[in-house]
Formats: C-alpha cells, structure tokens, sequence
C-alpha cells in the first residue's frame, strides 16, 4: 500500500533530569530535505540521526524537533537574549504591519506581557543551564525514542496513504468511463461530420466524382480518428495501477503516466469535433488535474 509524504510522529525519552520529547513532521518534498530544529542534538550525532531519517522516510520535507523538560535540581533555566529579541522584534513587526497593536499599545505594560509570555513559550528562548542535555550515557534511550518517532510518522504516512489510493484509483475508473462514453458518441461524431461536409458541397451546387468524394472524405476523418489515443489512454491507467498496486514508492513515477495520459486526452479533445465529446474531456481533465495533485504527496 502507498503511503502518503505527510506525517507526524512523536515519542519521548526520560533522560537524567529531566524529560526529552521528539517530534517529527513531515510534507511533501522531491527529495528527502532533513531539516534538525534544535541544538540539544549532540554535534557528533547529527549526521547518523540525518541519515536514519533520509533512510527510513525516503522523501519530503522532515523536520525534527527537540524539546527537553527539566526535573528537581536541574530545572534551573536561563533565556537565550539574542533568541527572544529575535521573536521580538519579528512579532512587532508583524503584528504592527497588520495594524492589530498599534505602538501605543506596544508600550502598554499589559501587552508586553503578554506578548513576552508568548515569546517565551517558542522554540530555543528558554534554555536548561545544564552543559549538554543529552550526555553519552542518555543516548541508547534517545535513540530508542527517536525510532519510535520514525514508526509513528510511518504509521501516520500509511493512513493517510489509503485516502490517497482510494482517491486517486476512483479518478482512474472516473476517466476510463467518460472515455467509454466518448467511444459511444464516436459514431455519432462521424456521421454528423459527414452531413456537413455533403450540406457544404450541395450548398455550393458542385458535381463531384462519389468515388473521390468517399476517398477524400476517409482521409479527412482519418484526421480526427482517435482509436490510437483511446489505446494509449486505457494502457496508461492500467500501468498507473500496476505502478501503484506493486511498487513501494511509486509517487514519481505516478507523475511521469499522469503526464502521459494528460497527452492523450488533449489530443482527443483537439480532434472531437462534438461537443459532447468536448465536455467529456474537460470532465476527464478535471479529474486528472485532482489525480496530479494528490500524486504530488504520494511517495
């Protein structure tokens, strides 16, 4: 079964003093983007922790967060000055640009509270006096809970990989019925285009040769034959579903067919000359454009 690029996993690992909590979250992405939102993770372990994610998520945008909660003695804390003016001035700014506090009210005691009790509560503004969080001796238990972590955003990816595949396979049996109908309109299609062009030469009062009539009439109906796009199309949503059926990270490939099939589909529309078989194209379209849209997060 697929499996989605959007995921969430968290786990924690009770360290000495205190309690260390791991998050990970993930978005689609075209390659695997690790992204490590902390500075408790110990310098020497950054790259084996990197890898285990790239390896195990395959692909997207993973952010990995640390938070560490101080227990007893340990739990002195200091806050990181450069961090909170950092948000600071970053949250006036944005809060003055959007007219929501005014400088007036910046200056009023109240709101600075306020807004310093938020600011505390972010990433990295508040940080343990202890050295190093996470020692040597912590790490076989971090490591533990970082692939509990992994599992969880596995097992998330795996739900949502299932509203996936039923989304997308239902628009592939969406589109082969609206080619089954334009098959059914085929003939409707030829006939009308003949009585035009017998109506345009009867209007014109021309003799023509019947032989030579029926001869350039076949070469310019070959003109608008769609039997090879029909072909196409239905070997493409069936490779589509083997791709997704057998393969484990297929979301790449998924793009490449949707591409293909787009092609044909233009084409039939290029060459319907009916406007029943036109609006069954722009049905067939939007449900392709749907399909790419969620192939985009399918890994």
């Amino acid at each position: 079964m697929i499996q989605s690029m959007t995921g969430y996993g968290k786990a924690e690992a009770l360290l000495q003093g205190g309690k260390l909590t791991i998050e990970i979250r993930t978005l689609n992405g075209k390659s695997a983007d690790v992204n490590v939102k902390t500075n408790l993770l110990p310098k020497d372990k950054d790259i084996e922790v990197r890898k285990r994610l790239s390896d195990k998520l395959v692909r997207g945008t993973i952010d990995l967060f640390l938070t560490f909660e101080a227990t007893g003695g340990d739990a002195a804390h200091t806050i990181n000055a450069d961090v909170f003016h950092s948000y600071w001035q970053s949250a006036v700014k944005a809060l003055d640009r959007e007219t929501i506090l005014t400088k007036a009210m910046l200056q009023d005691p109240g709101v600075g509270t306020i807004l310093a009790n938020g600011i505390i509560r972010l990433p990295d503004v508040v940080q343990s006096q202890k050295g190093d969080v996470i020692g040597e001796e912590d790490w076989p238990a971090v490591s533990a809970a970082l692939d509990k972590a992994i599992d969880a955003v596995c097992t998330y990816r795996a739900h949502e990989g299932e509203v996936l595949y039923k989304d997308v396979t239902s628009r592939i049996k969406n589109i082969l019925a609206s080619y089954d109908q334009v098959e059914a309109l085929e003939g409707e299609r030829i006939t009308n285009v003949r009585e035009k062009l017998g109506k345009a030469i009867e209007d014109l009062g021309a003799k023509v040769n019947p032989e030579r009539f029926e001869q350039e009439m076949i070469f310019y109906l070959e003109k608008y034959d769609i039997n090879e796009e029909k072909v196409r199309l239905r070997q493409h949503c069936k490779y589509f579903m083997d791709t997704i059926d057998s393969e484990p990270y297929p979301g790449k490939k998924l793009g490449f067919i949707i591409q293909e099939m787009g092609r044909e589909i233009n084409t039939t529309g290029s060459k319907a000359n009916h406007s029943g078989i036109q609006k069954l194209v722009v049905h067939m379209k939007d449900e392709l454009e749907k399909m790419r849209e969620q192939s985009m997060n399918i890994l």
